[in-house]
């Protein structure tokens, strides 16, 4: 790949190394530019421009890490869509992080033009939540380095993948003494099934027994006839291999395979099995449902990976799970934009259809039919189809007549009693619905029967408010489109928009946060006049 300065008049098919404010847009870094960018830059006092050009060996970082990341994926593994070098991996499936390390460190090892970056083996992960992300540094690969990445990832059989949860018929035996209260005991078998339910399990059985070897042992050989997993909270802790759970587990015809971890809290957890049914005997801390080694014995033990006594005490590391006054809150209780990553974006749609069709007066576009359906309800539609939490469609001008060309869908509508007054209400009106957690707002407007569900997909993947891509706009030949992605840092000021141009003048204003993704004529393509009807429904 070569790489510097050049004329502006030479730079045509080049890839633009720097965003660089061109008049009134910004040019965004990694850009092919064409004639008509040289043109602008050339009008706005350029020069020179500093460009990329890639070479016949060079593969374009996004084919490059579409390549390694499917050489890389194992079992339920989505791959997002790479932009700007990077391609992300999503699980498809709750379970556990099933990494090949030695795989993995081996393709980073090849050159420093590629990273792949992993959530921790072994680590609970939820459907859609991102496990891995590869990026490729510079604007292409030579094809000999990304020919050597292949290998070692292919080496593998898929180094990233997803050990997903499975059904586990599970049972739980609390031993009891005449000291302890009921409500204690009523307390740890809620939390363990909770625990349980947060992994696609089922407490199938419970019982209680005296905290004695005999009575111990006698439960525990018929619940391990009928289940896969059983689980022993005692009256106290286990303290030695000759206290009473390990020795009615023995006494029941099991074996201990391992007493203690290097996890803290759930030190004293133990770890048996009896027939073909998994024994483990609980530490206290169970009884809380805050994060302990039990949870990483259980998460394994439920994805069906096989858990031996030196993978337990291989824990350590990592392992000091208690909270420190130097150590952040969990992200449950303090959640910031950056943690945003580690789980699914929430995402809603919002389809503004309250207009009063000027233009096409008196009749209200959004009810004309195209290919057999009103124009509006295409639109909801195709929101309905993409990976959208939440649709939101704001009526104005004859709701109830637009409402019933939306029924059957599963929607939500918000009425806008000032739709006369412009666009900008019924912005207004639209986000002020949007619910509680809603991370993004892809903005549509019911005029554009064009924009499919694909399209929508594909504005949503080139999201990531981790890289400040937290305004997408849709393009087709470098003219900006719609529908436009809004992160929710930007929801007050859009509430605060006035005017009949919607919150166009805030893309203007954030040009560093925005990212142009060429998506075709469907998105530039809005049904203002009655030719424009006609033809598309030619």
């Amino acid at each position: 790949m070569r790489f510097g300065d050049i004329a502006v008049s030479e730079a045509a098919g080049a890839i633009l190394v720097h965003s660089t404010r061109c008049g009134d847009r910004v040019l965004k870094k990694g850009l092919v530019l064409t004639d008509e960018h040289v043109g602008s830059l050339t009008r706005s006092g350029y020069e020179s421009i500093t460009v990329a050009r890639l070479e016949s060996d060079d593969i374009h970082e996004d084919e490059a890490a579409r390549m390694l990341a499917d050489a890389l994926a194992g079992e339920t593994i989505r791959i997002q869509r790479p932009f700007t070098g990077r391609a992300n991996l999503f699980a498809t499936a709750p379970g556990v992080a099933a990494l090949d390390i030695d795989a993995i460190d081996a393709v980073n090892m090849v050159d420093e033009a590629v990273t792949v970056a992993t959530l921790p083996s072994f680590e609970n992960v939820t459907a859609d939540q991102m496990i891995a992300t590869i990026k490729i540094i510079p604007f292409a690969l030579p094809r000999s380095v990304l020919e050597r990445c292949l290998n070692a990832a292919r080496a593998s059989n898929g180094a990233i993948g997803v050990a997903a949860y499975r059904p586990c018929r599970t049972a739980l035996i609390l031993t009891t003494t005449p000291a302890l209260k009921p409500s204690l005991l009523d307390k740890t078998a809620d939390v363990v099934a909770d625990r349980l339910h947060a992994l696609g399990l089922t407490l199938d059985r419970q019982q209680r027994v005296a905290h004695e070897v005999g009575d111990l042992a006698q439960a525990l050989a018929l619940l391990a006839a009928e289940h896969e997993l059983v689980l022993i909270y005692g009256a106290s802790a286990i303290t030695d291999r000759r206290d009473v759970i390990p020795t009615a587990i023995e006494a029941a015809g099991g074996q201990v395979n391992h007493l203690g971890m290097p996890v803290d809290p759930g030190n004293l957890l133990l770890l048996g099995h009896l027939g073909s049914s998994t024994v483990l005997g609980l530490p206290g801390c169970a009884r809380s449902p805050k994060l302990n080694g039990f949870d990483w014995v259980l998460q394994r033990t439920a994805a069906g990976l096989s858990l031996t006594g030196r993978d337990i005490m291989a824990m350590g590391v990592g392992g000091l799970l208690k909270e420190i006054p130097l150590r952040p809150r969990p992200r449950a209780e303090a959640e910031d934009a950056l943690d945003r990553v580690d789980r699914p974006a929430r995402i809603a749609a919002l389809v503004l259809a309250a207009g009063q069709s000027r233009r096409m007066w008196p009749v209200n576009k959004l009810l004309e039919q195209v290919r057999g359906k009103a124009m509006v309800r295409h639109v909801v539609e195709a929101a309905q189809d993409a990976s959208v939490a939440d649709i939101i469609v704001v009526t104005g001008h004859q709701a109830e007549r637009v409402a019933g060309a939306l029924d059957g869908l599963d929607i939500t509508t918000t009425h806008n009693t000032d739709f006369a007054d412009g666009l900008s209400t019924s912005l207004h009106r639209g986000i002020a619905a949007l619910p509680d957690g809603t991370d993004a707002v892809v903005v549509c407007l019911g005029d554009m029967p064009g924009v499919s569900a694909s399209i929508i997909e594909a504005v949503i993947s080139s999201y990531d408010p981790a890289e400040d891509r937290v305004i997408v706009v849709p393009t087709h030949n470098g003219k900006r489109g719609n529908p436009v992605l809004w992160d929710r840092r930007f929801f007050k000021a859009m509430a605060e928009v006035i005017g009949d141009t919607g919150a166009r003048h805030l893309i203007g204003e954030n040009e560093d946060f925005v990212a142009e993704v060429e998506l075709g004529f469907g998105v530039v393509t809005d049904i203002d006049t009655p030719e424009a009807l006609e033809a598309v429904r030619a």
